[in-house]
């Protein structure tokens, strides 16, 4: 009997100790190569897509619009007809200005007539004035009649001045009533119909909107002030739109617009990027998706974001932040490599310097796993 209580006891203290040994977690480890490759690092923003260059056409004059020429998508060359008003008002005042300046002019030749007998009488005076066969009024008087004829000639042209400025305003006024374009390019927008009634007193009306060239487009992105110290023209962006959710659009950045927008506290600069729209695929308005990129390195050695993260729990080390490094499996063991860290982007981090080759296996992160052993049982 003692010799079988030994047996269990010893039996069980070889099932204890094998637990105890073989129960230890297992650490697995999750790896990544170092590679070469692009890092591109970028600021995101949303904007507009929008033409180069809007022209608002509008009226000048007030009236009803009599006839509608051009509609959306219609292609207008400059001086091309798009609307016109009711000419009627104006052609009325135009004829009442031809006609006050017909007057002047009939004036002017009376009072041409009358300059000319005028100055015979005046020059009679002067010969019979010294012979004493008239009195001194009497010369007087023919002088006077002559000087105001002068003067009347003098006022009758400076009218006839007025009257035709008269003509030209009135002029001016029926050839507003033609609404033609300004330049060459397609209506985008029509804010008229045919019997609408525009007033132009106060605030001119817009009729249409002329897109001068719808093969160059550009994109109005709200960067906001955290990143737009980073932005400089000539960068090249991308740029994706919901109409064409697998296609993406390349730009430049034109302009950085000085003036800053503020919506709810928060402000934003406008960054315009220009691109070609050669096959009229982007629409004013769309909303696009804009990536602008401020930095971008080509075949350079790489890894990713998270090895700089990451330190393996059970190996007792403190991470230097001054000077990062990452962990490499080395004969299957983890392994602290110093390194120092060139340009970074959302992915992927590039090396600059360290001992790191292509192909080496960063670690990533870290699996735990237990073993579990099971206890037979004896019997006796």
């Amino acid at each position: 009997m003692w010799i079988g209580i030994t047996v269990i006891i010893l039996a069980a203290l070889a099932a204890i100790a094998a637990w105890v040994m073989n129960g230890r977690p297992h650490v697995s480890y999750t790896t990544a190569p170092v590679t070469r490759g692009a890092i591109m690092r970028t600021v995101t923003a949303t904007g507009t897509v929008n033409p180069e260059l809007t022209i608002i056409v509008g009226t000048y004059v007030s009236g009803v619009i009599q006839e509608l020429y051009c509609d959306y998508n219609t292609e207008v060359k400059q001086g091309q007809v798009c609307a016109r008003i009711d000419p009627r008002p104006y052609q009325s005042a135009v004829d009442q200005a031809k006609a006050n300046l017909a007057v002047a002019q009939a004036q002017l030749e009376k009072d041409k007539a009358s300059l000319t007998y005028a100055q015979r009488a005046f020059e009679r005076a002067d010969r019979l004035l010294p012979t004493k066969a008239i009195s001194q009024d009497a010369f007087d008087t023919a002088k006077s009649a002559y000087d105001q004829a002068r003067a009347q000639i003098t006022f009758d042209q400076a009218t006839i001045q007025q009257r035709g400025a008269a003509l030209d305003a009135a002029q001016v006024n029926l050839d507003y009533t033609r609404i033609t374009s300004p330049v060459d390019g397609t209506v985008v927008s029509r804010n008229v119909t045919v019997g609408q009634t525009v007033a132009a007193s106060f605030q001119t009306p817009t009729l249409f909107l002329i897109a001068t060239d719808l093969t160059r487009m550009q994109v109005d992105a709200n960067v906001s002030e955290s990143d737009i110290g980073s932005i400089s023209v000539g960068d090249t962006a991308t740029f994706n739109v919901d109409a064409f959710p697998k296609r993406t659009f390349q730009g430049k950045v034109s302009q950085i617009r000085q003036s800053p927008q503020m919506v709810q506290n928060v402000v934003t600069y406008d960054v315009v990027v220009i691109v070609n729209n050669d096959d009229l695929a982007l629409k004013p308005g769309l909303t696009a998706a804009t990536r602008l990129t401020i930095d971008h390195r080509e075949n350079v050695l790489r890894v990713p974001n998270q090895a700089l993260r990451y330190a393996p729990g059970g190996i007792a080390s403190v991470r230097d932040e001054e000077q990062p490094q990452v962990w490499v499996m080395r004969d299957g063991a983890p392994v602290a490599v110093s390194i120092t860290v060139g340009l970074q982007d959302d992915s992927f981090s590039e090396i600059v310097d360290g001992e790191l080759k292509p192909d080496d296996q960063v670690i990533v992160g870290e699996k735990t796993a237990s073993s579990k052993i099971t206890i037979p049982r004896l019997q006796l």
